[in-house]
């Protein structure tokens, strides 16, 4: 992170647009000052592009490393604009992650493509990572099918990174009866908190763990479940509030909405009405993060030359 962004005050939104764009595989950025109503970043252009892979990008997720002055990007290598093989992508998809690298949210390193799962992964779809405070090291999870149960369904696996270029034996980390897949963690008060998609009833699912690897304990959430047809979750906290929340991708219609909640334990979210918010143009499957006041006006005057 940037020394200005110690104090956070503004929230960057890193997203996609969706495959029925012929642009949409890419990665697209919004500022907000309150968490809620969005600004477009480069006029709803895409800000990053691939050419590595399938040239596609999907369900970009960005974190700050606090060990060094870095942030990174991590995406699906995906794309299904023009084909729409699911099927394919799920059962002989890419078994790699592109991966960006900044110092100042505007500069990007150019992407590498870093395989993570073996050969008989199917795909590694929607990368998130955490900070592991105990060990010094990221915790990166994604979902995958694999051929050792013939793609029976979806489970998350995780693995081990210190620097998001070399990274350990993937190991399973979320195995439900269902596929799961779009898994996001936010920690509060030294607890985590983990939602992750229920891909075959299509709702949100909140658990919580004392430790990254922990036993996990479900939370009761009707209002979660009330809200269907929805996926990529991501969660942050208001930072002048005790407010924390969570946005839920509408994939068939009406896309991202946010559902807000004063207690993660509680399994309470409540929809935000209408008139509170206003989203980004496209946005599909992201991530928010919160950014200081100093590096989104510098992302917006940068947003003002182009």
């Amino acid at each position: 992170m940037t020394k200005d962004s110690l104090t956070t005050s503004c929230y960057l939104f890193v997203y996609f647009a969706g495959e029925k764009y012929d642009d949409g595989e890419n990665i697209y950025m919004a500022v907000s000052q309150d968490g809620l109503n969005w600004q477009d970043l480069n006029h709803n252009r895409p800000i990053l592009q691939s050419s590595l892979g399938t040239t596609g990008i999907r369900d970009p997720f960005i974190i700050a490393d606090p060990q060094n002055k870095k942030y990174y990007i991590l995406a699906t290598d995906l794309k299904v604009h023009g084909n729409n093989d699911w099927l394919g992508a799920q059962q002989a998809g890419s078994t790699s992650l592109l991966i960006w690298s900044s110092t100042n949210l505007i500069d990007w390193r150019a992407p590498q493509l870093v395989k993570v799962a073996p050969d008989d992964f199917g795909c590694v779809w929607a990368p998130e990572a955490i900070y592991d405070p105990v060990n010094h090291t990221f915790l990166v999870y994604w979902a995958s099918k694999t051929a050792a149960d013939h793609y029976e369904k979806q489970r998350i696996y995780y693995a081990n990174t210190t620097d998001f270029r070399y990274f350990s034996t993937p190991k399973v980390y979320i195995d439900r009866p269902y596929s799961a897949i779009d898994t996001t963690i936010i920690k509060n008060d030294e607890r985590y908190f983990r939602f992750t998609k229920n891909e075959t009833k299509k709702f949100i699912v909140e658990d919580q763990l004392d430790s990254l690897n922990g036993q996990s304990k479900a939370i009761n959430s009707p209002s979660l479940v009330s809200n269907q047809g929805v996926e990529g979750p991501t969660c942050y906290q208001l930072t002048d509030k005790n407010k924390w929340i969570l946005l839920v991708d509408n994939y068939a219609q009406g896309g991202y909405y946010p559902l807000e909640t004063s207690d993660l334990s509680s399994g309470q979210f409540t929809k935000v009405p209408s008139d509170k918010y206003q989203m980004p143009s496209r946005a599909r499957h992201g991530t928010v993060i919160s950014i200081s006041q100093n590096e989104a006006n510098r992302l917006l005057s940068d947003n003002d030359t182009h």
